[in-house]
């Protein structure tokens, strides 16, 4: 078979394949790691990544050739929790974080995500196209190839629209593909009571109509303290699963107030953040297969002594990602990189429970594992060359960006760290 790619010379290969699942503790801890390898693709697709003698295998006669002068090479990263859709930051914030308010104390007075659904609604469709795109930009020389994108930032039926068709644009639009899910129930706007007749709001009226023009492929509730109820959440969730939507749950962030059991109860796809998940709660996702995404970005934001305990949830059998949690107010990073070096220094994850938690995992975590997060055939060809000699310098090395080069579909779209042909 005729090859159209090979990159050749790599020091360090991790493919992350061979499993059709995502990974589990025992996995991790038998990753392969191929030197002097070779990668080898057919247009936007894998045909073989490992040892240097597969090239006996393929006619590399009319391939073109990339050296990757004995660096790491992986899958492209997959960020799994992103609120992509919003305008404006609030940097202002900071402030009052470093005065001792709260993240519920902000929100109170009128700031944190009801701030950002002012300016999200203000924006026009085409202002928040030219944000996000270059947002996008960012993630993808930073070696991010796939992300989730939430709504959430509407919270009213047109905003919420609006976000989540600027989803599907962007991801004919741009390099990087997106996957869109329905936040409708991120907060209580202004302009409802309570929590209980917003509750109402989303079930009647947007949510049918994110279904109907299949718009979000999943559907999220911010299920805490001050927001959704355990039992509102499971309205929410049950309507959209009844619409064929998949689910996704932002649980037990701030108290343990059920959400990780609520996400085994409804077979989540996800549960995220869970810093305050019980430990009935974390048995239970693994029980039921829930992939657990923790997002170390938004606790060091936020000036938090706790993170999730990713140790205890990996020891217990559940399959762990980590995700930017990209968005406005306590997570203001587009770097899955930084917040590998975050999972490393304030989580304990070690270097290989680490890549897989920002490439095989989260593509499942997204519905994706057949397609993307590892190199191996009928793979879509997300691949980064590292500035660096193997995995765990790619760990240790924090603050820089140490994507070298990034091909996408089996494109080369970014070179020494910067995208070609920006806009």
């Amino acid at each position: 078979m005729k090859a159209s790619l090979l990159i050749k010379n790599i020091g360090q290969l991790i493919t992350m394949a061979g499993l059709n699942r995502p990974w589990l503790k025992e996995d991790i801890e038998n990753l392969e790691r191929f030197e002097d390898a070779v990668v080898i693709c057919k247009g936007d697709e894998i045909l073989a990544a490992g040892d240097k003698s597969l090239m006996d295998d393929y006619d590399l006669s009319e391939a073109e050739v990339v050296d990757a002068g004995g660096k790491l090479v992986t899958p492209g990263l997959v960020d799994s929790h992103v609120h992509l859709i919003f305008a404006g930051w609030r940097e202002n914030e900071l402030a009052l974080k470093l005065k001792g308010y709260d993240y519920l104390e902000i929100l109170e007075q009128g700031g944190g995500i009801l701030n950002t659904v002012r300016a999200t609604r203000e924006a026009t469709s085409e202002e928040l196209y030219e944000h996000i795109y270059k947002l996008l930009d960012n993630m993808l020389e930073n070696g991010t190839t796939t992300t989730e994108a939430k709504s959430g930032y509407g919270l009213d039926l047109e905003t919420e629209l609006k976000s989540l068709r600027l989803v599907k644009e962007l991801n004919k639009d741009h390099e990087i593909d997106l996957v869109g899910t329905f936040l409708g129930a991120h907060a209580v706007p202004e302009e409802f009571k309570d929590a209980e007749e917003y509750t109402n709001f989303v079930i009647e009226e947007v949510l049918p109509k994110v279904a109907d023009e299949k718009l979000a492929e999943f559907c999220d509730v911010f299920c805490d303290q001050g927001v959704f109820s355990v039992d509102q959440a499971r309205r929410i969730l049950s309507a959209a699963k009844e619409k064929g939507m998949k689910l996704k749950i932002h649980a037990d962030e701030l108290v343990a107030l059920g959400g990780a059991e609520l996400a085994a109860e409804l077979s989540a796809t996800t549960a995220e953040h869970l810093l305050k998940a019980s430990d009935n709660g974390i048995e239970k996702m693994a029980e039921a297969g829930v992939i657990a995404t923790l997002l170390p970005g938004t606790p060091f934001y936020l000036m938090l002594d706790k993170y999730a305990d990713a140790r205890k949830m990996i020891d217990k059998g559940l399959a762990v990602s980590i995700a930017t949690d990209l968005n406005p107010g306590t997570s203001a990073t587009e770097s899955l990189q930084i917040i590998m070096n975050l999972a490393s220094f304030m989580m304990k994850m070690t270097a290989e429970e680490i890549i897989a938690a920002v490439t095989i995992n989260p593509a499942y975590g997204i519905n994706k594992g057949d397609k993307i997060g590892s190199l191996e055939k009928g793979k879509k060809a997300d691949i980064v060359i590292w500035d660096s000699d193997n995995l765990e310098f790619l760990i240790y090395h924090f603050g820089v960006n140490l994507a070298n080069k990034v091909f996408k579909n089996g494109k080369l779209v970014v070179e020494n760290g910067k995208k070609i042909n920006k806009k």
